[in-house]
């Protein structure tokens, strides 16, 4: 007998209990769920997006490019920052809490015996693609959550595959060279279907051209930025993003016209990436040593030579010190806070990195965000606030005043 619909609160808990599973990276359980949910994106056309940096911002551009044309999207992204609902979007509007119980209480009945039990990333894409099949969308944007090849949302067959700019993260699931971590990646790729890709490394480039040759499959390298009209987000990189996401579309054969292009990108609502916060906070995600040497570059574009008084999280499984060698030269003064995420890193740890990469950094470490906050706005510098999605969560949780709506997440 089906057990009784779950509220959200109590969804979400047995959601989040199946981290107990791990990572377990493979095809075969979100295969038997799309089978069994009969999830349908026949009439659906889907953009598949992977890479280690700027994917969540392509897709979320892409996204605003749609709705502005007028076309009816699905948006699937991770991970969230305050709450999981974030994570699926329809025309913009998050999930609601009704259809996240709803279908995860449908999915948990569905697997209770499932040997081996899925796990908590490929249910949240069945969820979404669940949703998705639902709505009637015309074009699903699909962001990867880890790699590629093996990666959930690599079980649907996509119409365009992007691949962002890759570096080295996650290295324990996707290998320890680039050259690894782009065959990962570049999994993501179909027969013949167009592949659109950042600039590469040449190791990464190499694999890739070699894939898509595997495939048959056309493949255009964008190195132009988009300058033609402003975009919400600041720095140069966006503006790479940019063209990125409107070459996905066009090579989807998806009609746009420019006005919806500059809509779109004039009027993406994507938190955390170089955030202003008010006049002299910004926010920023940046969680690995390639996204930390952007975002000081976006520093230095906008506070030329002026540093800033850093406050600093980063979880514990991240690249600590190639994190920290990017931010230092651009701060003067590093505020350290315990956070509420287990997987951060001890301030501790971070203040034992930073003393030994620049000795003359003064820095303190704090029992709370709000006191980090505090004492770095009493400083006279730009306030910059960045090290993991988490942390930014959970800053945009304390500043809003909402802390109890903070919900930990899966990167």
């Amino acid at each position: 007998m089906p057990r009784p619909p779950l509220p959200y609160k109590e969804a979400l808990a047995w959601l989040y209990g199946l981290q107990r599973f791990g990572i377990k990276l493979g095809l075969e359980n979100i295969r038997r769920l799309i089978a069994e949910l009969h999830i349908d994106l026949r009439g659906s056309r889907v953009i598949h997006v992977a890479g280690t940096n700027g994917k969540g911002s392509v897709c979320a551009m892409i996204d605003s490019i749609l709705r502005a044309q007028g076309y009816h999207s699905g948006l699937f992204t991770s991970p969230h920052l305050v709450t999981f609902r974030e994570r699926v979007r329809v025309n913009g509007a998050m999930i609601s809490e009704g259809a996240v119980a709803s279908g995860l209480t449908t999915i948990r009945d569905l697997v209770a015996d499932w040997n081996p039990h899925p796990t908590f990333f490929e249910i949240i894409t069945a969820l979404a693609l669940k949703h998705f099949s639902e709505e009637k969308i015309d074009i699903v944007v699909l962001e990867t959550g880890m790699g590629g090849r093996l990666d959930a949302t690599n079980a649907v067959q996509s119409d365009v595959s992007v691949i962002t700019s890759i570096d080295f993260d996650h290295e324990q699931w996707l290998g320890r060279s680039l050259r690894e971590i782009a065959t990962e990646k570049a999994g993501i790729m179909k027969p013949k279907v167009p592949v659109i890709c950042a600039p590469q490394r040449p190791e990464a480039e190499e694999v890739i051209r070699a894939r898509a040759a595997e495939c048959e499959t056309p493949i255009e390298f964008v190195a132009a930025s988009y300058d033609k009209t402003p975009i919400a987000l600041a720095g140069s990189h966006q503006r790479q993003n940019a063209a990125l996401a409107v070459a996905a579309i066009r090579a989807g054969k998806i009609k746009i016209d420019d006005a919806a292009i500059a809509r779109g990108l004039a009027t993406l609502d994507w938190p955390a990436r170089f955030q202003r916060w008010d006049e002299r906070t910004i926010i920023d995600g940046a969680h690995n040593p390639a996204s930390a040497r952007v975002l000081a570059d976006t520093w230095r574009e906008i506070f030329g030579d002026q540093r800033a008084t850093l406050v600093l999280a980063i979880l514990s499984d991240k690249d600590l010190r190639g994190i920290c060698e990017a931010l230092a030269p651009i701060s003067d003064y590093v505020f350290l806070p315990k956070i509420r995420s287990e997987r951060a890193a001890p301030p501790d740890e971070l203040a034992k990195v930073l003393s030994t990469i620049t000795p003359l950094l003064p820095y303190s470490m704090t029992g709370s965000i709000g006191d980090a906050l505090e004492l770095a706005g009493a400083k006279p510098q730009p306030v910059l606030i960045t090290g993991s999605l988490h942390f930014a969560g959970e800053t945009f949780a304390h500043l809003r005043g909402k802390p109890a709506a903070f919900e930990e997440c899966a990167q």
